[in-house]
């Protein structure tokens, strides 16, 4: 742990509660076009540019749990994120997530995978998102109360 880390342990001074800080991510990065959304897709933005990426949200609902497939690939996510410094947050609400990203890419096709969802940070200073540093500000008090990936109900509103 870090002096940072440690800092940001004994602020407890967060603006948003943490749902409504990574809903305002998501709009601001897709907004930005700065949202990856799809295990593969976000597994082959990890491979080329894992520097790029400043937030992982992996999302399933109650009925996800006894994918296998589903939780081998969270874990090798959880595993590259940790090993690269990237903040991680688990979430459930796929509805609420698909409401806020949009589900569909077109109206007749498939609804997407949105099981991870990446936020990347161009190297410009094109987009500052206050709400950004409020989810990375809960990562880190997660991880002082040991709590590693933190999670986040998105079903209340």
């Amino acid at each position: 742990m870090t002096l940072e880390d440690i800092a940001a342990c004994a602020s407890q001074d967060t603006m948003l509660p943490p749902k409504a800080a990574v809903e305002e991510v998501l709009v601001a990065a897709q907004r930005k076009g700065s949202l990856t959304v799809g295990v593969y897709e976000s597994a082959k933005l990890m491979n080329v540019d894992p520097d790029g990426v400043v937030l992982c949200l992996l999302a399933a609902d109650p009925e996800h749990e006894d994918d296998i497939a589903l939780k081998i690939h969270f874990t090798l996510i959880q595993a590259f994120c940790c090993d690269n410094e990237i903040n991680i947050v688990r979430l459930s609400g796929l509805q609420r997530l698909a409401e806020i990203i949009g589900g569909q890419t077109e109206p007749s096709s498939e609804p997407r995978d949105m099981h991870c969802i990446l936020v990347s940070n161009p190297n410009t200073d094109s987009w500052k998102c206050s709400s950004l540093d409020e989810v990375s500000n809960y990562c880190v008090e997660s991880r002082c109360r040991n709590q590693w990936v933190p999670f986040i109900s998105l079903m209340d509103r």
